[in-house]
């Protein structure tokens, strides 16, 4: 990694969980804004994700994964706030 993402992280750690989770959501939503240099949206993401959905699938079919439940997938990652 590089000196940046270092330092970033070291950052972001320090955050309460509430707010590390704000920061990833953002670094996620950040990943489907097109490119503003760009005169075009990039196709190549587009079939990045398409690709990565493709082998998603074919991995449940073939049993590789398993699927989980929404609810399941809420419990695993709930961030506990502290009530005043």
């Amino acid at each position: 990694m590089t000196d940046a993402i270092e330092t970033l992280y070291a950052q972001v750690v320090r955050l309460p969980p509430e707010e590390r989770m704000q920061v990833v959501e953002r670094i996620f939503d950040s990943l489907d804004e097109p490119d503003a240099s760009l005169d075009e949206p990039d196709a190549s993401l587009d079939a990045i994700w398409a690709k990565e959905a493709d082998n998603r699938l074919t991995a449940y079919r073939r049993g590789d994964v398993r699927a989980v439940t929404l609810s399941e997938v809420i419990t695993k990652y709930q961030v506990h706030t502290k009530s005043a």
